[in-house]
C-alpha cells in the first residue's frame, strides 16, 4: 500500500471524476471546464471544495481492496474497469470524506461529530465495510457517554433520520438509549421538541430512561406534545390521540401534587386522572399496593431509578410511603409473598419492618445504585424515616446529599441515625417553617403537650459515645426553623468538628448565645454561618474573635471570625454596637453579610474594610451615608444590596468623618461607577432617583423593592424594563402607579415572574390587568386594587399562570370567587385573601379543590366557615402547612381544635379575634369603622410537641 510521501505514480492510479448529485443546485450548476486532477492525499485542504465536480486521482488497487463498489466497478471483466479515468455521481462531500478515510494515516483521519453522516453515507454508497465498522464502533462509544453530554442533540436527531431512511440498524438501536441515559440533560436542549415522535417514543420505552423524578418526564412530554401540535392549531386532542399515547408511559402516581393539579389547567382530563390517582393512593396505600402484586402490576409504583440516575426527588409527593422506597429498589424476581411482606411491614413501620431489614440486608435482596449521590424527601409526610433511612443505606452506599424539608417527622434523633448510617453524607438539609412567634410579641397564655410517636426500635437508634470517625464527613448542615433543638442537641452537632464549614439555625429559637459559643470552640473549621432570629449575642462573638490554639498561620488566621465567609446575623438583638464594632473589624474575607435588624451603627461599620462582600443588608438598622457608601466603593462586586427602613441614611452621621464632596443624591451614582448589582431592596435615602443613575448598575437586576423612603417617577417606573431587562421579581411599597406602568410591566417585562403591589395610590384600574403576563407566577395585590370584581378576576387567570395569590381590600368580591380562583389555579400553592367581600359566606369548599395549597389565610371574607374548618382543610389538602382564620369569619362561632395530624404538614394554625361584647362574635368598637383585633390563638407544631399560644395582636 502507498503513504503520502511514496510519489504520485506509485501503484495503478486511476482517476475519478465525482460529480456531486446531493442536491438539486449542484444539478443545475453551470458547466464549466473541468479542473486538473488532485491528489487522494491533497484533498484535506479543501474547505470547501472548489467546484460541484472533483476529478481525484488515486490508487486502483487500495480502492479495489477497500470498497466492494470499486472492486466492482475497476475490478471487473467488463471493458470500463481497466479504463485510467472513471465517472460517479454522488455526494460528493461524502466520497471525499471516504477518500480521505482510505488514503490517509489512521491517526491523522477521525471521526467526529461534523463528518460522522458524511462517513456513513459514503460507506454505505462506496460499500466500504472497514468504515461501516468504525462508524459503528464510534457511534457505541459516542453512545454510551453518560453525564453532560457533548454530543448535539440536532446531530442525534439528524443520524435518525437517515437511519430511518437507509436502514442503519445499529443506529436505531443506540439513539434510543443514548437519549434514555442522558434524558434529564437532553431535555433542556432547544432543539428537544424536534426530536422525532418515534424516536422519542422508543427513548421513553427504553429501560435505561434516567431522569430525577416522573416530573422531569412527565413535563418533557407534555412540552413535547404541545410544540408538535401547534402547527395544526387544533384544540387539545382527547387521550386517545397517538401523540398523548407518549404520556402512559408517565408513572402518574409518582407526580407532585403541585405538579398533577397544574397540569388540569391545559390538559384538563389527564390532570384530573392523576389527582384522583394520587388523593386514592393517599387514601389506601397498602390495599393499592397488595392489589398491585397480586395483578403483576408493581412496576407502575416503582421509582424510577437506573444504574446512571445521580438524583431522586421525590419533592411534594405526600402519596409516597415508605413501603414505595423498598419495593423501588427490590429485583423483580423476588416471590410474591417477599413483596406482600415488605408493602405490609413498611406501610404500618413497627419492629417487623427492622426484622425484615436484618433479613434484606443479609441475604442482599436490594439492587445496589452507586451512581446516587442525591435523595430530596422533602415534604413526604408519610414517609417514615427511621426505615427511610435504612433504605438509603441499603440502595445508595455514596449518597452525599439528603433533603428533607418541612418534614415535621424528621426529628433530631434522625438525624443522628441518618449520619451514622450514611457515612459518605456531606450536606443535610431538614429546613421548616419558622415558628410564627417573636420575641417581640406579647406572650398572654402558653401550654404545650407531647405528641406522639412510632417507637423507635432501641438497637438501631443507639447512638455510641465516639462519633468523631463516623461524623467526620458531614460539611453543610441546615437546620433552619427546628425551635425544638436545644443547646443539648447543638453538642451533639458539634462532634463533626473537623468537617463541619457550614450550619444554619436560623430561627431555631430555643438555642442559646451559650450554646451557639460552645459549638463555635469545638467546630473551628465552620466558615458559614447563618444565625439570623437566635440568641447569637456577645459571648459568641467574644469566642469567633479570640484566638484559637497555637499551629496557625501569622496575622489574623488564627481568629475564626477573620475566615468568615458567609455570615447571617438578622433580627439577633443580644448584641450590642460594641461588640459589633469588634466583629466588623476582623471579619474581612467575609462574602455574604447579613445585619438586617440588628444593634448595627455607622461606628460599627465603619470598622468593616473588607473588599469582598457580594451580599450586603443592612435594612431595618440606624446607618447612615457616611458608613454606607464607603463600604459599597470598596466591595466592586456587590450583587446585593438591602437597605430598607433605614431612616438614618437621610441623616449626617457625627460618628465617621464625612466622605470628601459626598452629597446624598449622588449616591446612586457612586453605585453605578462600583458594582452591577442583581438584587436591591431600596427605601430612606435614595430619593430623587433618575434613569441615568439606575444605568448601568441595574442592568443585571433580577429582584428589586422598592419602599417607604423612595418614590419612583412615573417615567422611571414605565423605564424598568428597559433598565432591568432581566427583572424576575418587583416588589412596590407605597409607591404611586398607573395602568400604563403595570401594563408595560407585564408586556415589557417578559421574565417577570413576581410582581406585588402593598399600598400604591394612583389611577390603577382593572385595565392593568388585561394583558397575557405567561411568565408570573406570584401575584400580590394588598391594599392597592379595591375596584377589583370576579369579571377582573376571571381576566387575571386568563391571562397569567399563578401559583401564589394574595389579595387584600377587594371587597366586592364575593362566593363565586372561590370557583373562578380554583378552576383557574387549579395549582396555587399560596392562597391569602384579607378584607375581600363575601368570598368565604357560603363556606369554602371550592378553595378545598386546589388539592397543592401549603399556606392559606382567610380574614373577614365573609361569615360562612364552619365549625371544622381546620380538620376539613387537613384531610382534604395534604401539602396544607399553614392555616390562619379570623374568627369573625366563623359561622357556628368558633373553630374546633385539630384533632390527630400525625402523617401530615400542618405546621402552625393561627385563629384571630376581634373585641367582642356579649359573646358576639364580631363587634364593631363605638366609632370604629373595622373590627378591632384582640388577640391570635396559634396551634404551633414542632417534630416533638404541639403548642398552644394566645398573642395578644393579630399575628
Amino acid at each position: 500500500m502507498s503513504f503520502p510521501g511514496d510519489g504520485e505514480d506509485a501503484g495503478d492510479p486511476v482517476v475519478l471524476e465525482i460529480t456531486d448529485t446531493s442536491s438539486a443546485a449542484a444539478a443545475d450548476a453551470p458547466s464549466s471546464p473541468l479542473p486538473p486532477p488532485v491528489s487522494v492525499y491533497d484533498l484535506a485542504r479543501f474547505d470547501p471544495l472548489p467546484s460541484p465536480t472533483v476529478a481525484v486521482r488515486a490508487d486502483r488497487h487500495r480502492l479495489i481492496e477497500s470498497s466492494s463498489y470499486f472492486r466492482a466497478l475497476l475490478g471487473g471483466s467488463f471493458s470500463e474497469s481497466g479504463r485510467e479515468y472513471v465517472q460517479l455521481g454522488c455526494n460528493l462531500e461524502a466520497a471525499v470524506q471516504v477518500l480521505r478515510y482510505l488514503f490517509e494515516p489512521s491517526e491523522s483521519f477521525t471521526i467526529a461529530h461534523d463528518n460522522f453522516l458524511l462517513l456513513l453515507e459514503g460507506a454505505l454508497f462506496l460499500a466500504v465495510e472497514s468504515l461501516l465498522v468504525d462508524c459503528e464502533r464510534w457511534f457505541r462509544t459516542m453512545g454510551s457517554q453518560v453525564s453532560a453530554p457533548v454530543v448535539p442533540l440536532d446531530f442525534v436527531i439528524d443520524v435518525w433520520y437517515f437511519s430511518q431512511e437507509h436502514g442503519v440498524t445499529f443506529v436505531q438501536d443506540i439513539c434510543p438509549k443514548y437519549l434514555a441515559q442522558n434524558f434529564a440533560h437532553i431535555i433542556s436542549r432547544r432543539s428537544f421538541n424536534k426530536v422525532p415522535y418515534d424516536l422519542l417514543r422508543s427513548t421513553i420505552e427504553c429501560p435505561h430512561l434516567t431522569v430525577d423524578s416522573e416530573k422531569q418526564l412527565c413535563e418533557a412530554i407534555l412540552c413535547w406534545v404541545s410544540e408538535n401540535m401547534k402547527p395544526c392549531e387544533q384544540p387539545v386532542p382527547n387521550l386517545g390521540d397517538g401523540h398523548l399515547l407518549l404520556l402512559s408511559k408517565v408513572k402518574v402516581c409518582l407526580l407532585p401534587l403541585e405538579f398533577a393539579t397544574g397540569t388540569k389547567r391545559h390538559w384538563f382530563d389527564f390532570g384530573n386522572s392523576v389527582i384522583c390517582t394520587i388523593l386514592n393512593l393517599l387514601k389506601d396505600s397498602l390495599k393499592t399496593l397488595l392489589n398491585a402484586i397480586a395483578d403483576g402490576n408493581l412496576e407502575g409504583y416503582c421509582i424510577r431509578i437506573t444504574q446512571y440516575s445521580m438524583n431522586i426527588v421525590l419533592s411534594g409527593c405526600p402519596q409516597i410511603t415508605t413501603a414505595l422506597l423498598y419495593i423501588s429498589v427490590l429485583p423483580t424476581d423476588l416471590a410474591v409473598s417477599f413483596k406482600r411482606r415488605i408493602v405490609c411491614s413498611y406501610t404500618q413501620v413497627d419492629h417487623r419492618s427492622f426484622i425484615l431489614y436484618d433479613e434484606l440486608e443479609k441475604a442482599a435482596k436490594t439492587l445496589l445504585f452507586r451512581n446516587v449521590h442525591m435523595v430530596d424527601l422533602s415534604k413526604c409526610p408519610n414517609v417514615h424515616f427511621g426505615a427511610a433511612i435504612d433504605w438509603l443505606k441499603l440502595a445508595f452506599p455514596e449518597l452525599r446529599i439528603f433533603r428533607a424539608l418541612h418534614c415535621l417527622s424528621f426529628q433530631f434523633d434522625d438525624l443522628l441515625y441518618l449520619l451514622l448510617r450514611c457515612p459518605c453524607i456531606d450536606e443535610i438539609d431538614m429546613t421548616i417553617d419558622a415558628s410564627t412567634i417573636t420575641p417581640k410579641q406579647l406572650i398572654v397564655t402558653s401550654s404545650s403537650e407531647v405528641l406522639g410517636k412510632a417507637k423507635q426500635n432501641p438497637r438501631r437508634y443507639y447512638i455510641p459515645c465516639q462519633l468523631d470517625s463516623v461524623f467526620s464527613n458531614i460539611s453543610r448542615l441546615t437546620l433552619e426553623g427546628r425551635n425544638d433543638i436545644d443547646d443539648v442537641d447543638l453538642l451533639k452537632i458539634s462532634v463533626p468538628k473537623n468537617s463541619l464549614c457550614y450550619i444554619n439555625i436560623r430561627n431555631c429559637t430555643l438555642v442559646t448565645d451559650d450554646g451557639i459559643s460552645n459549638l463555635l470552640l469545638k467546630c473551628t473549621k465552620i466558615h458559614s454561618m447563618v444565625l439570623s432570629y437566635t440568641s447569637f449575642g456577645n459571648r459568641s462573638i467574644q469566642t469567633l474573635c479570640t484566638a484559637n490554639p497555637p499551629g496557625h498561620d501569622n496575622g489574623h488566621a488564627h481568629v475564626m471570625a477573620f475566615n468568615m465567609q458567609e455570615f447571617h446575623l438578622g433580627g439577633c438583638k443580644g448584641l450590642d454596637s460594641a461588640a459589633l464594632s469588634q466583629l466588623m473589624s476582623i471579619i474581612n474575607i467575609t462574602k455574604f453579610l447579613c445585619l438586617r435588624e440588628t444593634s448595627l451603627t455607622d461606628g460599627a461599620l465603619s470598622k468593616f474594610f473588607g473588599s469582598s462582600l457580594e451580599y450586603l443588608d443592612v435594612s431595618e438598622t440606624v446607618v447612615s451615608m457616611e458608613s454606607l457608601a464607603p463600604v459599597i466603593q470598596r466591595n466592586c462586586n456587590l450583587k446585593c444590596l438591602k437597605t430598607a427602613g433605614c431612616q438614618s441614611l437621610l441623616f449626617e452621621s457625627d460618628e465617621v468623618e464625612r466622605i470628601s464632596g459626598y452629597k446624598h443624591g449622588d449616591f446612586l451614582q457612586e453605585i453605578g461607577s462600583t458594582c452591577c448589582l442583581e438584587d436591591v431592596e431600596m427605601g430612606w435615602g435614595f430619593c430623587p432617583i433618575q434613569i441615568k443613575d439606575l444605568i448601568p448598575s441595574f442592568s443585571k437586576v433580577r429582584k428589586m423593592t422598592v419602599g417607604l423612603g423612595t418614590t419612583l417617577a412615573e417615567n422611571v417606573l414605565h423605564a424598568l424594563p428597559v433598565i432591568c431587562p432581566s427583572l424576575e421579581s418587583l416588589t412596590l411599597r407605597f409607591q404611586v402607579i398607573s395602568d400604563s406602568v403595570v401594563r408595560n410591566l407585564l408586556e415589557s417585562a417578559t421574565n417577570l415572574q413576581v410582581l406585588c403591589l402593598y399600598y400604591c395610590l394612583g389611577s390603577l384600574t382593572s385595565f392593568s390587568f388585561q394583558t397575557k403576563a405567561p411568565a408570573l407566577r406570584v401575584l400580590r395585590l394588598q391594599w392597592a386594587t379595591p375596584w377589583l370584581t370576579n369579571d377582573d378576576l376571571k381576566i387575571l387567570t386568563e391571562n397569567c399562570n399563578l401559583t401564589e395569590l394574595s389579595l387584600s381590600g377587594c371587597k366586592l368580591l364575593d362566593s363565586s370567587s372561590q370557583e373562578i380562583i380554583s378552576y383557574g389555579w387549579p395549582n396555587l400553592v399560596l392562597l391569602h385573601l384579607e378584607d375581600c367581600g363575601q368570598v368565604t359566606v357560603e363556606g369554602i369548599s371550592s378553595i378545598l379543590n386546589c388539592k397543592a395549597l401549603e399556606d392559606v389565610l382567610l380574614r373577614h371574607t365573609g361569615r360562612g366557615i364552619g365549625r371544622r374548618i381546620i380538620d376539613d382543610a387537613i384531610r382534604e389538602l395534604p401539602l396544607l402547612r399553614k392555616l390562619a382564620l379570623d374568627l369573625c369569619d366563623a359561622c357556628e362561632e368558633g373553630y374546633d381544635s385539630p384533632n390527630n395530624a400525625e402523617g401530615k404538614m400542618i405546621r402552625v394554625v393561627r385563629m384571630s379575634r376581634c373585641k367582642t361584647l356579649r359573646g358576639s362574635c364580631l363587634e364593631l368598637t363605638r366609632g370604629a369603622s373595622k373590627p378591632v383585633h384582640k388577640d391570635t390563638v396559634v396551634l404551633e407544631r414542632s417534630s416533638k410537641r404541639l403548642t398552644t399560644t394566645i398573642v395578644k395582636e393579630r399575628v
